[in-house]
């Protein structure tokens, strides 16, 4: 036994398996394309290890014996399996099968992903696609220390150290409760709104940051009341009446028709937003990971 997996190799059983489907050495030396004395030394070769004679020569071709009847079932059992593993790791290659793991932050989350992820999904079943919430800052750490093969961001500090394709873009907009005194306007320049009490993320998302930025730009600096993890969090505080809050538009208006508040864009040019998906390098890229990123950018 111990020879046999030592010795064996899978181009001898490939040509002994056409030897014995063309009872012929020389139509299977045609039909591999090579010639017929090649083929006779494999077959001895086998002989050799196998320590029995596995066909019979004679003028009218070869007849094969009890022995080589058993090595043609097993060999063509060993060379379908191996083409099986060929074409199954070949779906790995053109991105149809396979693992892909993506940090992204909560703006793509909330608005984008589920739909597009679905929809990706539904053309590529047997990916399975990993998705780890983080801020910005911390979705381009993950990608840099290999993590997660891709990131989705907003433009931050750093990105222009990774390769980067537009994703999506979103539009800023404030939530106001509905009985503020600007609810009835119908769009708002943040000038308008810096000095008012806010509800906020947690300073580290790329949101805070741009807001507290453009405040500085003021001469301001925003009164965060209250700090929450997501984005529907700062929706239900400002029904409670707890402060107003920048939130994507898209996010803001799933909330209109169920909370007392009111969705107004913004006017700067700053609150059209670009996300990014981020990565090493195209030649970074799995097969499955260029596949996702080929769909997501269509």
């Amino acid at each position: 036994m111990e020879n046999l997996l030592r010795k064996l190799d899978l181009t001898s059983l490939r040509l002994f398996v056409a030897v014995c489907h063309e009872k012929s050495i020389t139509r299977a030396a045609e039909r591999e394309f090579i010639a017929p004395s090649a083929i006779s030394r494999r077959i001895a070769d086998l002989e050799s290890i196998i320590g029995l004679p596995l066909i019979h020569r004679h003028q009218r071709g070869i007849t094969v014996t009890s022995a080589g009847e058993t090595l043609y079932g097993y060999a063509k059992k060993i060379l379908g399996t191996i083409e099986s593993l060929g074409a199954a790791l070949s779906q790995f290659h053109e991105g149809v099968r396979g693992n892909v793991r993506i940090a992204a932050n909560l703006s793509a989350i909330v608005q984008f992903l589920p739909e597009d992820l679905a929809a990706f999904e539904r053309v590529f079943p047997a990916v399975n696609v990993e998705l780890d919430e983080q801020h910005s800052h911390e979705v381009l750490k993950r990608v840099s220390e290999r993590m997660v093969g891709l990131g989705i961001c907003n433009e931050v500090s750093g990105i222009e150290l990774f390769e980067t394709v537009p994703y999506r873009t979103d539009r800023l907009a404030v939530v106001l409760p509905i009985s503020h005194p600007l609810a009835s306007d119908r769009e708002l320049a943040f000038e308008l709104i810096a000095d008012e009490i806010f509800v906020g993320l947690q300073d580290k998302s790329a949101l805070m940051q741009m807001i507290y930025g453009q405040a500085v730009l003021l001469g301001s600096s925003p009164r965060v009341k209250v700090r929450v993890s997501s984005l529907d969090a700062l929706c239900r505080m400002v029904h409670a009446g707890l402060g107003i809050a920048i939130v994507p538009h898209q996010v803001g208006q799933l909330y209109v028709d169920v909370l007392d508040i009111v969705v107004h864009p913004l006017l700067d040019d700053w609150a059209s937003r670009q996300l990014w998906l981020a990565f090493p390098s195209h030649d970074s890229l799995s097969a499955t990971e260029l596949a996702l990123v080929n769909f997501l950018t269509k």
